[in-house]
């Protein structure tokens, strides 16, 4: 068991549902404890949140919103009086430095000796002000912890020392416990079928995967299994009786609800961005195929195991599926790859255990 050797301080803006399985896990192995400082989300973001955690203590801020788009940033009430009531011996943050408060709670660590480490996905270019003062708030850190390869070398770039940056890569399940599910070099019933599993959202680009469902070959014309819900639900329900009647919408499914659905698949698709369930149909032995998203997907995803989709358009997804569909065997080799990347390289194990090398090395 991975072994946390600091009383730990962790603040976030919000703490998304997804997030718990990680932060108590992480709370387990902290053998002074551990302390979450996080706020609510914007009504507008319908984000679910966790409303506290299993172990560990959980510190609810309060968020203070200024402004939107471009020029958001962020005031958290309390930070300073969390850090005082909880007394700890490293302080992880959100690289974020549109969070106004943030700073004077890395001054007041530094001015009892205590590491600080940020957490993020990375630093894409930005204009040449928001630049300066995003590499200044970079460099105040002790270390630094990236999502990804990519955001790690994204970091290195503002001038942080590759010595302090740890990647763990970002996972929201557990390493699969149960054995690679075994599927045939044929297609059940002779034609592929295909999953999605998430919210309903524009941003998730279903429309595009109906149509591209639709234009497939008649040999590859596959069977498309939609679970979830959301506000975009009634939209494509309309558009999948025009363009691919065949499409099944099952509504929301959780769970071991949707062991079966995984299992019967032979692949996995997700056109748009998002995509907690990605992992999970890996942990399922499917191939995937994704957008590019934020970047983290290139952890989950590469020609080994599925297709990061270049952009966004019917083009590029129908040339991805029917690539990916045209040779079952490949496709079954595919599935096992994804299963080993879970296993062995993108899981909450091997996150905590990059946090964990990261809390060493500043202490």
């Amino acid at each position: 068991m991975t072994v946390i050797p600091a009383r730990l301080a962790l603040q976030q803006r919000v703490f998304p549902e997804y997030r718990a399985p990680f932060f108590n896990l992480l709370a387990q192995s902290c053998l002074q404890g551990f302390s979450l400082f996080a706020g609510e989300p914007r009504p507008e973001e319908a984000i679910h949140i966790s409303t506290g955690l299993a172990n560990g203590d959980f510190q609810v801020a309060r968020n203070l919103h200024i402004s939107s788009g471009k020029t958001y940033a962020l005031y958290q009430q309390g930070f300073i009086k969390w850090l005082e009531r909880w007394q700890p011996g490293v302080l992880i943050v959100e690289a974020n430095p549109r969070y106004l408060s943030t700073p004077a709670a890395v001054q007041w660590m530094h001015h009892r000796g205590l590491p600080v480490i940020g957490w993020g996905l990375g630093a894409p270019p930005v204009g040449k002000a928001e630049s300066v003062l995003r590499n200044t708030f970079l460099n105040s850190l002790d270390a630094m912890i990236a999502y990804s390869k990519t955001g790690a070398q994204q970091y290195a770039d503002c001038g942080l020392s590759p010595q302090r940056i740890f990647v763990a890569a970002n996972a929201v399940a557990h390493r699969p416990t149960q054995a690679a599910p075994e599927r045939p070099n044929s297609y059940k019933g002779g034609k592929p079928h295909l999953l999605f599993v998430g919210r309903l959202q524009e941003r998730k680009n279903l429309a595009l995967l109906l149509q591209a469902c639709a234009d497939l070959p008649d040999k590859l014309t596959p069977g498309l299994t939609i679970i979830g819900d959301g506000p975009d639900r009634a939209r494509l329900e309309g558009l999948a009786k025009t363009i691919f009647p065949s499409a099944h919408f099952t509504g929301a499914k959780h769970g071991a609800e949707l062991v079966p659905y995984f299992n019967q698949a032979d692949l996995f698709v997700l056109p748009g961005t998002g995509g907690l369930a990605v992992q999970q149909a890996m942990a399922h032995a499917l191939p995937v195929i994704v957008g590019q998203a934020d970047g983290t997907q290139g952890e989950l995803v590469c020609p080994e195991n599925g297709v990061l989709l270049p952009s966004a358009n019917l083009e590029s997804l129908t040339a991805a599926l029917i690539s990916t569909l045209s040779d079952t065997a490949k496709l079954r080799t595919m599935g096992l790859a994804s299963y080993r990347i879970v296993s062995e390289e993108v899981n909450l194990e091997a996150m905590l255990d990059s946090f964990a090398k990261a809390i060493k090395s500043v202490l």
